[in-house]
Order: C-alpha cells, then structure tokens, then sequence
C-alpha cells in the first residue's frame, strides 16, 4: 500500500529502497533553494518529467495527486509578479500594481521552483509504501525505533482522516446540521466536522498509543526487523541521478548567467 493509495501498480521507482528516493527529493531540493532563477528550475523541472514516466502512477493518478502543486504554482508565480520587488522594464501598470521584466522573471522562477521541488517529492510519496520507508529510516538511516515507529502509526491513520470526514458529512447532512447557503452556512459545514474529526483523532490517538506501549513498541530494547531494508545498486544509481539533475541544473544557469546565489 502506497503513502495515497493501495492501488498504485509496481513500478521501478516503486521497487526503490525509500531512503534513496527521500535523498533524491532532498539533493534536487536544497539545489534549487540555492539561487532564484527560472533556468536552474526550468532544466530541473525537464529533467524530472523524464524519470516520472517511470513512477508507475496512471495519467488520473498522477494529476490528482500533483493537482495541489499545479494550483500553488500559478497562484505563487502571478503573486509574485504582481506584488514582487520591481526593477528593470516597466511593462504594465493597473493602478499602483506595477508589472516589470524582474518580476516577471522572477514570477517565472517562483512558478517553476513550486514545480520542480513539489512535483518529484509528491511522486515519490506516492509510490512508497510506509512500512518499507519505516524500515528504511530504522534500519539504513538508523533512526530511533520509537520515533519511527509511531511516525509509521501516524501515516497509518492518514486514510482514516478521510474516511472519517466524509462519513461526518453525510451524518450531518442527514440530520440537517449545517444546511443553508452563504459564508455562515460554509463555515457550518466546515467548522463543524473539523472539530469533531479533531476529538475522534486526540481520542484514537491515546488509545493506539496505550495499545502500542502494551504490546512493547515503547522498550529500550534493541528492535529486530521482519523485512530487511537495503540499498542496492539500483539505489544508488537512482542517488547519482538526483545529484546528476542537481549538477546540470546549476551548471546551465552559471552558463546562462542566471544563476544568483541567495546568499551572495
């Protein structure tokens, strides 16, 4: 069972140890918070599109899931040239909303970042099952076994959170709570379920903790693993890919004279 769905069909990337994946999202991440310009992240954003053929996720899957990122990144880039910092050109003016050739490039290279940092770490999310990236973390990255076993639990409950919404939707909506239109009948429907999803999560919160800690998840003693977690040379390609993407993405914008290190 994947992080978003149990119906992800095996893929290679899915066959992937998930700390390789995790480093890959985290090498092509820090590279691109490095510098703010729209070349480094638009040779990224065309390198990845090639590897996520390989994800295993349909074409519904994979634009239900990466929906989220295709609406924050027009929302940030036109925010940005609206509202960023103005030099170069003056192009447009809409009262005292001023539109230049710096904010549209770096609108542009906002837009692209959102892209090309979110759309690979959605993904790999989605095509790693919790148990495995669990024994990756314990057993590679050597991670506390209580730290990762109760994140495991928590990733566990993410799909009830759902499940429970929409059966607290349809019982108020059968007992009339909360009908009626304009913002005070939204905030109804809204506000109403959120808080009892909130008291339905605090309690099977302490109550999958009591149960835990009575079955020995919370000892000192050192842990045993049922499933191994290696890395492979399969994984290590898939490492020296992320750095390769990282690597080429900063070398074209030195060579295109965009690159502006944000620390400089």
């Amino acid at each position: 069972m994947s992080l978003l769905t149990p119906t992800i069909r095996p893929s290679v990337v899915a066959r992937l140890n998930p700390v390789a994946k995790l480093a890959v999202a985290l090498i092509v991440s820090c590279a691109l918070l490095l510098s703010i310009d729209w070349v480094s992240a638009g040779v990224a954003l065309l390198l990845e599109a090639g590897l996520l053929l390989w994800c295993g996720l349909s074409a519904r899957q994979f634009w239900l899931r990466t929906a989220p990122v295709w609406i924050a990144a027009p929302m940030a880039a036109i925010t940005t040239v609206l509202y960023g910092e103005d030099s170069g050109a003056l192009l447009r003016q809409f009262g005292f909303i001023s539109v230049t050739e710096g904010s549209a490039q770096l609108g542009l290279a906002i837009g692209l970042r959102v892209l090309a940092i979110g759309l690979p770490g959605i993904v790999l999310l989605a095509t790693t099952d919790p148990t495995d990236l669990a024994d990756g973390l314990a057993q590679v990255l050597r991670l506390p076994a209580r730290f990762v076993l109760g994140g495991l639990a928590g990733l566990r409950l993410v799909g009830m959170f759902i499940e429970d919404w929409h059966s607290l939707t349809l019982a108020r909506r059968a007992r009339g709570v909360g009908d009626g239109g304009g913002p005070r009948g939204a905030a109804r429907r809204f506000f109403g379920p959120a808080f009892s999803l909130l008291v339905i999560s605090v309690r099977r919160g302490s109550k999958l903790a009591t149960a835990m800690e009575a079955r020995g998840f919370g000892s000192d003693e050192p842990r045993t693993w049922a499933r191994p977690s290696r890395v492979r040379a399969a994984d290590a390609v898939l490492v020296g890919i992320g750095f390769a993407i990282a690597g080429i993405a900063i070398g074209v914008a030195v060579w295109a004279e965009t690159w502006s290190f944000i620390l400089a």
